[in-house]
């Protein structure tokens, strides 16, 4: 009688190209990138979005321009007046770029190419960086060039300091919106609820808050991010302003606990 011995092989142990190692996981992240940057050229809504983008702040800033009110304002100032628009834009941007995959069901198709959740976190967020940059130059340039249209003068001052604050804020804006898309995983919601707690609720509340707890709020810090002097003011009045830098921790913060709290969720639900 003879005894036959069945060899197996541990495939996680003696095979290591059946192991992935976060060294593997870091090499990947140019790729996801890139992945991403086809889906997001792809779409036809975000050249909308983009192209909308440059004709608001184009048409806003030449409207002010000619106004009775804002014609002593040079150009160097009145390319701050749409931003806040634009901001609202780049949250969308920045919403559409999860949950157009999560409704349409394409995202289990990119969770199976890319196990690594982390990784198609940090490519999106990477990218959603990106979208606000761009979106914050074309706003600016067309800002600047639909006032000097209407008949501004371009004026001195600080345009590139206020441009550059200007830029923090659509651009945190937009990671801000992929966070909730990514916590929220349906468009509509997460655009009607994000624009809603932006311009109604904080609007609203803000007043009747104590004072030290407005500085806190996400849109109201973000907000006094932007810079075009004495009569560009705020929503809500707020005495003892902080210096823009404590703003731009505060509103970043919210960016980065956004993306954290959704990267948290899209390992712990199911790809559907």
């Amino acid at each position: 009688m003879t005894t036959t011995t069945i060899h197996t092989n541990s495939w996680t142990t003696t095979n290591r190209s059946a192991t992935r190692t976060r060294s593997d996981d870091v090499k990947a992240f140019p790729a996801a990138v890139r992945s991403e940057w086809i889906k997001l050229a792809s779409l036809r809504a975000n050249k909308a979005i983009l192209g909308l983008t440059a004709m608001v702040t184009a048409v806003v800033a030449w409207a002010l321009a000619r106004s009775l009110d804002h014609q002593a304002l040079p150009a160097s100032v009145l390319f701050i007046y749409p931003l806040p628009l634009v901001a609202a834009l780049a949250l969308v941007a920045g919403i559409l770029m999860f949950t157009s995959e999560a409704q349409h069901g394409t995202l289990a198709a990119t969770l199976t190419a890319r196990p690594t959740r982390w990784v198609i976190a940090a490519a999106k967020t990477a990218m959603a960086t990106a979208v606000g940059l761009a979106m914050g130059v074309t706003a600016m340039v067309a800002g600047f060039g639909g006032a000097l249209l209407g008949g501004a003068q371009v004026g001195h001052g600080a345009p590139v300091t206020r441009g550059l604050w200007a830029l923090l804020y659509i651009t945190l804006a937009t990671v801000i919106g992929l966070g909730v898309g990514m916590i929220a995983r349906h468009s509509a919601g997460a655009i009607s609820g994000l624009l809603m707690w932006s311009f109604v609720v904080e609007g609203l509340f803000a007043p009747v808050l104590p004072k030290a707890l407005v500085h806190f709020l996400p849109f109201s810090a973000g907000y006094r991010l932007l810079d075009a002097g004495s009569d560009f003011k705020p929503p809500v009045v707020i005495a003892h302003v902080f210096p823009r830098p404590a703003y731009a921790l505060i509103f970043g913060g919210y960016a980065l606990l956004s993306v954290i709290i959704g990267t948290a969720l899209l390992y712990r639900r199911d790809t559907n």
